[in-house]
């Protein structure tokens, strides 16, 4: 249940500012993640304390990762015209000159860069990831000589060693996290300490699959060094997600959302969080604060609907699906239509639960086990027939062999059996034929269990239109003797003892006229389940002389 629902949730826009302002936008963009750090750069570009140059080449790339070299020649100009001492621009005119195979006029832009920051390691490697970026084999020669002239600039500068790290990533995964580790401490070691965050998110997205533990202590440390970065909030909080620390993800979402760099789509992310760590009330309230703002979400709809049931409220609940159902924008999924069906069920409207769980079949009819789940409403709602049929629809699909199932199914068919018995003998023992067809299969297989041969008793009474003769007789005294073998039973099979040793001493009282058989059966019955009256019975049981 968890990741599809929170993956359903992932949708949303940006909020607002934030306090690091445009800075956030470049580390999103450092980070690989260009759609979160378009919204912030363009929602900031005309804040004051915006480096506007700066923010234009980022946006600038962006728009040639998404193929539109005019609106990146538009932002590359921009930038220029904002500062003109500014190297970035350059460096990115430079790469649009690369991507359109003209690599004598890159050299040329590349050299402006370099004579605008000299010594700025940072513009330098913007370079080395221009000449990667457009093809890191053909320019493999020009990458190495723009990082050694990085490293020249800075030895300990970070920004060299996270391409570094970049172009070992897809080869070498091991030598890449220590290139992003090297990248971090240099980072943290600086005169402007802590400028390029992406080296600790890159370090645990690549060591998180070795190491989870350290990849998360990785970013508590970004965390503790940058305390307003919106990407270092939300990558501890995404790891402790992805790491199934649904709490601690939770309490970090909480942090994180109250930074207006932070996106609605992580707003609503919390909602599903919360909900998942059974914190019902706030994920409730959480929702209703986004749907105040988005009326028809029926993402957050949903989650109103899962949060009133999980809290018992069920005409809420219910208030809440019908809301969520009647949505005409809704994308409803199976697990809806199944939750829906199970608090109908719940509420003693099993006809309408089976409609849902219909729907369920139809929405994901690749979920075999939804026909289980079908089967199980048409029993409840007594519509034997369709019941057994589901069940046999899902072994069918399935391919089950499992015994449990096989089990189910016998007891589909004998609920079928009983219901016609009166109405229709003929479709009734067909139905038995069926039930003892499938419990002969589980016997075969499991014979020392007393659910097992409980059942078959049953079964074998139906089929004998609920007379009970020796056969059952027999059957009952199989299952009291797999019962007898295993003394914890006579607490946790209690209720099947009293079943058991009922019918069998009604049998013998009434058929095999044996009293003094009769009698040792309904005293066994009294010591496990004392009453009165069958105290009582049991008095009338007793010989002559006892009397």
């Amino acid at each position: 249940m968890k990741s599809k629902l929170l993956l359903s949730l992932l949708l949303g826009s940006a909020l607002g500012l934030s306090a690091q302002g445009f800075k956030d936008g470049v580390e999103y963009y450092r980070a690989d993640q260009p759609e979160e750090a378009l919204i912030i750069l363009t929602n900031t570009l005309n804040q004051p304390g915006t480096e506007q140059a700066t923010s234009y080449y980022y946006l600038g790339q962006i728009a040639m990762q998404k193929g539109d070299q005019a609106k990146a020649k538009e932002y590359f100009d921009k930038g220029l015209a904002a500062d003109p001492n500014n190297g970035y621009n350059y460096v990115g005119l430079g790469a649009l000159a690369l991507a359109n195979g003209n690599a004598g006029q890159a050299k040329d832009y590349f050299k402006d860069a370099k004579g605008k920051a000299k010594k700025d390691a940072d513009v330098l490697t913007e370079i080395a990831r221009a000449y990667f970026i457009a093809d890191p084999v053909k320019y493999a020669t020009e990458i190495d000589k723009a990082l050694a002239d990085a490293k020249k600039a800075d030895k300990r500068a970070a920004a060299p060693f996270i391409l570094e790290g970049d172009r070992l990533a897809p080869t070498n995964v091991g030598d890449a996290a220590g290139m992003y580790e090297m990248a971090a401490q240099f980072d943290h070691d600086a005169k402007v300490p802590d400028q390029h965050p992406e080296a600790y998110v890159k370090y645990a997205r690549t060591y998180f699959r070795v190491n989870p533990q350290f990849a998360i202590q990785k970013l508590k440390d970004l965390l503790s060094y940058q305390p307003n970065s919106a990407l270092a909030q939300r990558e501890l909080a995404e790891k402790y997600y992805d790491n199934n620390q649904l709490t601690m993800a939770a309490q970090q979402y909480e942090q994180y959302i109250q930074n207006p760099n932070s996106f609605k789509k992580d707003k609503q992310r919390l909602v599903g969080l919360l909900f998942f760590a059974q914190r019902y009330p706030e994920s409730y309230a959480l929702a209703g604060e986004i749907l105040k703002e988005e009326p028809a979400n029926f993402y957050m709809q949903r989650m109103q609907f899962y949060n009133k049931k999980a809290m018992g409220e069920k005409e809420a609940a219910k208030a809440a699906a019908e809301t969520l159902m009647s949505n005409p924008k809704a994308e409803l999924n199976s697990q809806d239509y199944t939750q829906y069906g199970e608090l109908l069920q719940d509420m003693g409207d099993d006809s309408t639960a089976v409609l849902m769980y219909e729907k369920a079949v139809g929405a994901s009819p690749e979920k075999f086990s939804l026909l289980k789940d079908l089967s199980s409403a048409y029993n409840q709602a007594h519509m034997f027939d369709k019941a057994a049929e589901a069940m046999e629809r899902y072994m069918a699909a399935s391919g089950d062999d499992n015994l449990n199932d096989q089990l189910q199914l016998a007891l589909r068919w004998n609920a079928v059996a009983a219901s016609k018995m009166e109405t229709d003998s003929v479709a009734s023992q067909a139905a038995s034929q069926k039930a003892l067809a499938a419990i002969e299969k589980v016997k075969a297989e499991i014979s020392d269990n007393p659910i097992v041969l409980n059942n078959y008793a049953r079964i074998l009474m139906t089929a004998n239109r609920n007379v009970y003769d020796q056969a059952v007789y027999d059957a009952d005294l199989a299952t009291l003797a797999c019962l007898d073998a295993d003394p914890t039973n006579l607490e946790k099979r209690k209720s099947m003892y009293t079943q058991v040793l009922g019918r069998l001493g009604n049998y013998e009282i009434s058929n095999l006229k044996d009293v003094d058989k009769a009698r040792a059966t309904f005293t066994r019955f009294y010591e496990i389940s004392p009453s009165e009256e069958l105290k009582a019975y049991l008095e009338t049981l007793a010989p002559a002389e006892a009397k």
